[in-house]
């Protein structure tokens, strides 16, 4: 049984910083795709903010990219966000989510691309 736990998130003032993690549990027997995907408010779409896919390359949504680092310590079986120059925009819901198979190729299309979900943590910018 895999099981996944987010922490980190928060309230920031725009251009802030916060760190999210996701803590693994169970047996990860073999390399998965690891993401985060988040959920602004008032919409139903989940969107794919960033992924490590099995081959261990990194890909970013565009709005993303340059502020958010993404990145997995093994040791500790612990997936991290790391977000500076944060938005209000960036204001959602943020889950991870873990994979047995590639990572989708548009990051994130719907809840099925992802086995293994967190409760997620959230995460409020203002302006």
């Amino acid at each position: 049984q895999v099981q996944l736990v987010e922490s980190g998130g928060g309230s920031v003032q725009s251009g802030g910083s916060l760190r999210l993690s996701c803590a693994q549990y169970g047996y990860f027997y073999r390399r998965f795709c690891m993401a985060w995907v988040r959920q602004a408010p008032g919409k139903e779409q989940r969107e794919g903010v960033a992924v490590i896919d099995l081959d261990g390359s990194r890909r970013y949504t565009a709005s993303v990219k340059g502020r958010f680092t993404i990145s997995q310590d093994n040791a500790k079986n612990t997936l991290y966000l790391q977000m500076n120059s944060l938005k209000p925009e960036d204001t959602a819901m943020y889950y991870c989510a873990a994979s047995q198979f590639a990572c989708p190729k548009l990051l994130y299309s719907s809840e099925r691309d992802f086995g293994y979900w967190g409760q997620g943590t959230q995460v409020t910018v203002s302006s």
